[in-house]
């Protein structure tokens, strides 16, 4: 039996046998293994080095050049790299805690981050907007819709950024390109390139988890005579404030990510023909997205968003008799189960397209054969309707993706498809740190480094070695669907290490090597366990298919044990680290 037929098995009868379940996994098997066979140099791949011919994919589209300005070289308590939530709403908790010399230095013109840069056509958050948007029972704010839109959250950012007034000393236009330890003066100095100077006893990296666009290595992309960009550097001069400039431009887009899942909607309705470029499909789940009840917002009570966010976290509750049962299983037995509902999930997605894309063919190749989770996952109610329309047309490149591209346009299996726009939603660096900053601590030894040798921190923030400096959104933290969640952990965990320092009298406070070997322990314990990792299709959840260590990724053993952990930290910090 054909895995594509079992699908339609699953749907009509009940109970499917393991032999159904194992057809399926195959499948997912084969198209893992298709992917793995081209372009196996996994992340190296891409490429984020955007200079030469590749310099314009990085220019702000959103503002003029930066005017020149004296360099500056005065000293500040605490300086965050980067302008988007992670700096924002620690910025807040710093506030609340009596820290008034705080700085912000940003490569765009504004504060927002993600939500500055990525202005593309039906940009919105994939999280209900009452637990994205950070600090709403703090500014009083209550989102207009379930799925804010970008421009409301771009919004909501500066309004944090006044209400705390983090604009004071904010330094735009700005990348920080070395953040160096002095450990005689006990301090960071901070050089950019404007040419500064800057002294910080504290240092927050808040660049975020995917703030560096990158392209993929496509032969002959410098010799595209159309017009391109990054979905993260959307040109409106070029297609209209509305795409009404596309009505008459056949447009191309690479990708079939996240970002490109809500532009396409739009740029199928707006151009004259779409191509869309398809390596492997996301799975594209109802969005159902709504206005706000204002009823329903009026009865909100102080402390609503909290109480929100951890009613999520701790999840249902099941009973006595059912958590026995569960507890009988063998692991194996557990991992089965698990595989199948992931299996009944996909196969429901799988539906969901037959019932929707009209054409077989393109019905088929929208299916995605992976894992739930293999594959950040998607919510659009738009995205799989748009190739109903005469105007798209899907080129699915089953696995291999776009290897050359001509003057003309993309090259794929020897058909070249002329474009007067070619958009590359190709994506972001993912969870580094300094990623334009060369970042050395005590020893001189540049943190990169330090992590060659097997990632070692303390939640992801704190590194031995690396003293009053704390890293948000990096490795060996808690992934988090609703990142803005994790992020606020750690800015409250970051706030507390602050303010006991200061109350101190301390002039660095440093993580202990045995903590840090006690959290590094505890990633690797829950890292591994399942061969899910490797039997994943390629994506960025699994550094495109490479190997890597056990304790170079993600914490794995739950957000509500991550964030436990963390309140019982807090609880004693003074007995797990260093002052000096």
């Amino acid at each position: 039996m054909a895995a594509d037929e079992g699908a339609s098995v699953a749907i009509e009868r009940d109970g499917p046998d393991q032999d159904y379940y194992d057809t399926i996994k195959a499948r997912f098997a084969e198209a893992r293994d298709l992917r793995l066979k081209y372009r196996p140099p996994g992340t190296t791949q891409y490429t984020s080095d955007f200079s030469g011919a590749l310099a314009k994919y990085a220019i702000d589209p959103h503002a003029e050049p930066a005017p020149e300005r004296d360099p500056i070289t005065d000293t500040v308590e605490v300086l965050f790299i980067g302008g988007g939530f992670s700096a924002l709403l620690t910025a807040a908790r710093l506030r609340e805690r009596g820290v008034e010399s705080i700085r912000i230095v940003e490569r765009g013109a504004d504060v927002g981050g993600t939500w500055y840069w990525n202005r593309y056509p039906g940009a919105a958050c994939d999280v209900p907007a009452y637990d994205y948007l950070p600090l709403l029972d703090e500014m009083a704010y209550v989102p207009s819709r379930l799925y804010a839109k970008g421009p409301e959250i771009y919004a909501h950012c500066q309004a944090i950024a006044r209400r705390y007034d983090l604009y004071d000393l904010a330094v735009f236009r700005t990348t920080v390109t070395s953040t160096t330890w002095d450990d005689a003066a006990k301090h960071w100095l901070i050089r950019t390139d404007r040419g500064d100077h800057m002294k910080a006893r504290f240092v927050i990296c808040a660049n975020g988890t995917l703030s560096k666009p990158k392209l993929s290595k496509i032969v002959g992309m410098e010799r595209f005579q159309g017009h391109s960009f990054h979905t993260s550097r959307w040109d409106y001069a070029y297609t209209g404030h509305e795409l009404e400039n596309l009505a008459d431009k056949t447009v191309g887009i690479i990708g079939t990510g996240a970002s490109a899942v809500q532009a396409i909607p739009r740029l199928g309705r707006a151009a004259k023909q779409l191509y869309v470029f398809q390596r492997t499909p996301s799975g594209i789940d109802i969005r159902g997205d709504r206005p706000t009840d204002p009823e329903w917002a009026a009865r909100l009570k102080p402390g609503w968003q909290q109480a929100r966010r951890m009613k999520h976290i701790r999840g249902r509750e099941i009973d006595a008799v059912k958590a026995a049962e569960l507890a009988a299983l063998s692991r194996e037995e557990k991992i089965r189960r698990q595989e199948n509902d992931n299996i009944d999930h996909m196969m429901r997605i799988h539906q969901r397209i037959e019932e929707i894309v009209e054409d077989p063919a393109t019905a088929e190749a929208l299916k995605p054969w992976y894992m739930f989770m293999c594959k950040r996952p998607c919510f659009d109610d738009d995205y799989l309707p748009t190739y109903n329309r005469p105007s798209v047309s899907l080129v699915d490149t089953r696995g291999q993706g776009i290897t050359e591209i001509a003057p003309e346009g993309p090259v794929f299996e020897g058909k070249t498809y002329p474009l007067d726009l070619l958009i590359y939603a190709t994506g972001f660096e993912v969870q580094k740190t300094g990623i334009y900053n060369e970042i050395r601590g005590r020893d001189g030894r540049e943190i990169n480094e330090t992590y060659a040798e097997g990632m070692r921190t303390l939640f992801g923030v704190h590194t031995h070695g690396y003293p009053n400096l704390f890293i948000m959104g990096g490795y060996q933290a808690s992934f988090q669907f609703n990142l803005t969640f994790m992020l606020q952990t750690q800015g409250d965990h970051i706030a507390e290490c602050i303010k006991l320092a200061r109350e101190r009298g301390a002039a660095e406070i440093d993580v202990k090597p045995e903590t840090e070997e006690w959290w590094v322990q505890e990633v690797i314990a829950h890292r591994g366990k399942t061969s899910r990792n490797a039997d994943c299709t390629p994506g960025y959840y699994n550094f495109e298919g490479e190997f890597n260590r056990r304790q170079d990724g993600n914490y794995n053993g739950g957000f509500l044990q991550y964030f436990t952990h963390m309140q019982e930290i807090r609880q004693d910090l003074a007995s797990h680290f260093l002052f000096a």
